[in-house]
Parts: C-alpha cells; sequence; structure tokens
C-alpha cells in the first residue's frame, strides 16, 4: 500500500460527502416522523417503521463493507459503492416526496422509506473506509474532527432550511401547525430536492476526483465467518462495538421521539395537532443542537490526538450524559434548549473522538486491509441502536401512557454504562503513547 500522509484535498472531498449524507439523514430524521404523523398516532408503530433504517444498517455495511475488502477494480474498492449508492439515494429522496404528494398509503411510503435507508447504507461502510485508508494513525483524530464538522453542518443545514419554509408556509397559510402548512404549499418539495442533489453531486465527486492508495496485498484473507468471530474474541473491538451500541442507542431515543418529547412536556400530550404544532420548534432544536456539536466536534478530535483516547470519549460521554439527567425535570422550553446545547457539545466530542478508534486498532493488530469490513461492523453497531430505539423506546412510552421524558433518564444510563467499557480496553491507549 502508497504511504499515507495527511491530504487536505482527501479529507475535505470525505467530508463533503458526509456533509450531503447528513442532509439525506437529518431530512429523515426531521420530516418522517411529522409526516407518519399523518398516517397514525401509535408512537410504537411509527417507530417500528423508522426502525427499518436499523433493520437495514445492521445487515447491509457489514456484508458490503467485507466485500469492498477484496474488490479487485481499476475504480478503487470503495468508489463504485459510493457512486451507486449516492445516485441511488438521491432517488429514493425524490421517491418519498412523491409517494407522499400522491396520497400513498401507509404501507407504500414506509417502502419509499425503506428504499431510501437501503440506498444510504449501500455505500456506509465504504465512506467510513476511506479515511483510515488514506490517513495515517496520528492523523486521524484532526481527520475526524474535519469531518464530523461538516457531518453536522449538514444537519444543520437541512434542519435550518425546513424550519424556514415552514414558517414561510405558515406565515402565507395562517396554517398554526407546521408541517400541516408545509403541505399545503410547494415548499414541502425543496428539501427532498435539495437532499437529491447533495447525494447525488457529492457521491460523483468523490468517485470523480478522490483517488484511492493502491489496495494493500491481504496475505491470508478472513472468510466471512471468520471476521465475525474475531470481533467478538477480540475484547478490544467487542468492547468498543457495546459501548457504541449503548450510546447510539440514547440519542436515537431523543433523535427519533424528539417531536413526541416536546409535545409533551410544552402540550401535555403527543397527539397529532400537538406533534404539527411543535414541527418548527423541533426543527429549529435540532439546528441548535447541530450547532453545539460543531463547536464541539473539532476540539474532541484534537483531544484525541493529544490528550488520549480514553479520556476525550469518557469526558464527551458525560457531558451528553448529564443534560438527560436532567431531562426528567425539564418541565419548560428553555429548559429543552439548555439542555440539548450541553448535551450538543458532548456528543460533538463524542462523535469526533470514537470514529477513528476502529482504524487505530485495525492499525496496532495489523489489519489495515480490512477498514471495509470493521467499519461497516462500525456502522451496524449505529444502525442496531435505531432498530432498538425505535420499537423499544416506542413501547415504553406507550406503557408508560405516553410520558415521552421516560426516555431521557433510560438513554442517559445506557451512556453512562458504556463509559466503564471503553476505559477498560486494554490497547486503546497504546495507539497514543507510541505515536507521542
Amino acid at each position: 500500500m502508497m504511504k499515507k500522509g495527511f491530504s487536505w484535498g482527501v479529507v475535505l472531498g470525505l467530508a463533503l460527502l458526509g456533509f450531503s449524507r447528513s442532509v439525506g439523514w437529518a431530512l429523515n430524521k426531521g420530516l418522517s416522523f411529522p409526516l407518519l404523523s399523518s398516517y397514525t398516532q401509535s408512537a410504537f408503530v411509527k417507530g417500528t417503521i423508522l426502525a427499518f433504517e436499523g433493520i437495514i444498517g445492521l445487515l447491509i455495511p457489514p456484508l458490503l463493507g467485507y466485500y469492498s475488502d477484496t474488490l479487485k477494480s481499476k475504480h478503487g474498492r470503495r468508489r463504485p459503492f459510493i457512486m451507486a449508492g449516492g445516485v441511488l439515494a438521491g432517488t429514493a429522496a425524490l421517491m418519498i416526496y412523491t409517494a407522499y404528494a400522491m396520497g400513498a398509503p401507509l404501507w407504500g411510503f414506509a417502502l419509499t422509506l425503506a428504499f431510501f435507508y437501503l440506498s444510504m447504507h449501500l455505500y456506509t461502510a465504504q465512506f467510513r473506509a476511506l479515511m483510515p485508508d488514506t490517513i495515517e494513525s496520528g492523523q486521524r483524530g484532526k481527520a475526524s474532527g474535519v469531518i464530523t464538522l461538516l457531518e453536522w453542518a449538514g444537519n444543520l443545514f437541512l434542519f435550518g432550511l425546513a424550519g424556514y419554509l415552514i414558517a414561510k408556509a405558515v406565515a402565507e397559510t395562517g396554517e398554526s401547525e407546521g408541517i400541516k402548512a408545509l403541505a399545503q404549499t410547494p415548499y414541502l418539495k425543496i428539501p427532498f430536492i435539495v437532499t437529491a442533489v447533495f447525494l447525488i453531486s457529492a457521491a460523483l465527486f468523490v468517485y470523480l476526483i478522490v483517488r484511492e492508495p493502491k489496495a494493500p496485498e491481504i496475505g491470508e484473507d478472513e472468510r466471512l465467518k471468520d471476521y465475525l468471530k474475531s470481533i467478538v474474541e477480540n475484547r478490544d473491538f467487542l468492547k468498543f462495538y457495546a459501548a457504541q451500541t449503548l450510546w447510539w442507542m440514547s440519542f436515537e431515543f431523543v433523535a427519533i421521539f424528539l417531536y413526541g418529547i416536546l409535545a409533551y412536556i410544552l402540550h401535555g400530550s403527543a397527539s397529532e395537532e400537538n406533534v404539527k404544532a411543535v414541527t418548527s420548534l423541533g426543527l429549529y432544536l435540532m439546528a441548535l443542537f447541530n450547532v453545539t456539536v460543531l463547536i464541539g466536534a473539532l476540539p474532541g478530535g484534537i483531544v484525541y490526538d493529544k490528550l488520549g483516547r480514553r479520556l476525550s470519549i469518557i469526558i464527551g460521554g458525560l457531558v451528553f450524559a448529564l443534560p438527560q439527567l436532567w431531562g426528567w425535570f425539564i418541565t419548560s422550553q428553555a429548559e429543552i434548549v439548555i439542555a440539548l446545547a450541553i448535551a450538543g457539545l458532548g456528543w460533538g466530542m463524542l462523535m469526533a473522538a470514537s470514529y477513528p478508534v476502529i482504524g487505530d486498532l485495525l492499525t496496532h493488530y495489523e489489519k489495515e486491509a480490512f477498514t471495509g469490513r470493521y467499519y461497516g461492523f462500525f456502522e451496524a453497531t449505529r444502525s442496531l441502536p435505531v432498530l432498538l430505539a425505535g420499537v423499544i423506546g416506542g413501547a415504553i412510552v406507550d406503557l408508560a401512557g405516553g410520558n415521552y421524558k421516560i426516555l431521557f433518564p433510560i438513554g442517559a444510563v445506557m451512556v453512562l454504562l458504556a463509559m466503564p467499557m471503553i476505559w477498560h480496553m486494554k490497547n486503546l491507549e497504546v495507539q497514543t503513547n507510541r505515536l507521542g
């Protein structure tokens, strides 16, 4: 494999790809729940449909990441997947709007969401693997900080755009419910069109401009069964993947059910009318959260390289968890704003610090040829929480009589349970010491 360095061109290309993907995921997070509220009031049904993303993300990235490691193509190991996935994901975004606008039944709308999730996950592992493929271990924290910064800027962009369009639609229609006002105007299509343009353009840009290093020679390849077995047998990988599953499940509890949480806190219940009434506020709060994530992301990456892996991850996790413990006692919009802003700082640090871990472990264990499959499993442990949080979170809320606030303390406990796993990873800090 050719010698790696630090190329700002490569990092910015990956950051642009991350930006576009985040625009796509923000479209899902920002509009899918309120649009589904037009079909059903059941938290369990809505959570289960949104959990399709978790099912697909649990299966596709580990498999396609595995096979991309051994792909022999003049176009590279990762870029063909990136181009195909980006084009299909952009097309799927347009299909979601079309299905809703044409009055498709619930099952039809759910299928378009599932196709979008499938398209996005066709290249999830390949996108993640490109960074450790092209950046040497001692520079990955800095690269992760920049990529994480742009990823969450994509969320901020989409949430801000959707919030602005809803405010504009409310002013023009006089309708008090944000999503209902948006649906009555031509503005509803704009976020879907913009998302499609970003997804397709970024994928084509990376395919045409970014050059992958020559693939390393694989002396003794891992069979699929051996690869999965090695994750269970290697305690460092197992502890990290388990910890990541816990903190992403905590995040997804709030991300999936934010509108229900807001409606319950501010209006006493998450009825269709109350959910639609808080849609505009929810989008602005998501934007605020992403602003503070951006603030936390870059220093989080720098701390990872300079001060140590364990410390940077644990600090980020604690800052993210503490506002959720407070969440059970929140009663006002001002308190929601403060809690989400603080949580965003911690989440930004946690994301920037956790992204390079798998790449560094692969370097330590001399498995750098296998970044696709291990980052595929990395993404699976980010998708499994969507499945679990959607189904379990919805069931918990229904069992609690519609009290969405119960998700806050449960999420905080999950983050706190993850921290000892990180602390006891045997070789997490070895890379830091070796790199000085």
